[in-house]
């Protein structure tokens, strides 16, 4: 299928946005502590250049886990809000935990996804929101009722400040035909020693940041 054939961008949601822009704009928003997993790719390159928090879990090699990962740190620390920020293919390998997610109704949990509808970090083949997949859809017949896409920036910071400061589980901001940061931006590192990933997930996990960066 041609790019000419593609399917739209859900309707009210044809602005196209800086993804780096909106993830420094999600950062700027955490007052209290809030812990983010980034999923692998830009999002977590995103997350990383929009300033370190020892609140953030940037994941590598791990496709797919980011809001998993964020519905276990939500379930161990029910009094802080998490986050989980990822891009359209992640998000796609674990469909399922949508489901999950909305069974559960941790109150304390939202997903932000940025959807450019490709695997851009790859070679830029396209994804199934290429096609006509709407995550926010999907995730409304998953159960998680308030599933959103953002029509422009300050509606995305609305429903960031919603996410925070409600009490439901959430599917905020998801993004259609993203515009990414430069591909040179600062990137995180993995550390290679597994037991200091290890030690640095349990710190995740257990709210003790005073380490983990």
């Amino acid at each position: 299928m041609s790019a000419s054939e593609l399917k739209p961008a859900p309707s009210g949601n044809t602005k196209v946005m800086n993804r780096s822009d909106l993830t420094k704009r999600l950062v700027a928003r955490l007052k209290r502590e809030e812990a983010v997993v980034g999923g692998i790719g830009n999002t977590n390159f995103d997350l990383w250049a929009a300033g370190r928090r020892p609140q953030n879990f940037y994941m590598l090699g791990s496709m797919g886990l980011a809001s998993p990962i964020a519905l276990g740190v939500a379930l161990a620390q029910p009094a802080r809000r998490v986050i989980a920020l990822e891009g359209d293919g992640s998000l796609l390998m674990q469909l399922g935990c949508l489901a999950t997610i909305a069974m559960l109704r941790q109150k304390n949990l939202a997903i932000v996804v940025m959807d450019n509808a490709m695997y851009q970090i790859t070679g830029a083949q396209a994804s199934a929101t290429a096609f006509g997949a709407d995550i926010a859809a999907i995730a409304r017949g998953a159960g998680i009722a308030k599933s959103s896409w953002a029509a422009d920036e300050a509606d995305f910071e609305q429903l960031v400040e919603r996410a925070l400061v409600g009490r439901a589980v959430a599917h905020r901001g998801a993004h259609r035909r993203q515009a990414g940061g430069r591909p040179d931006r600062a990137r995180p590192r993995a550390d290679p020693r597994p037991l200091h990933a290890r030690a640095r997930r349990q710190e995740v996990t257990r709210g003790d940041f005073a380490s983990a960066m």
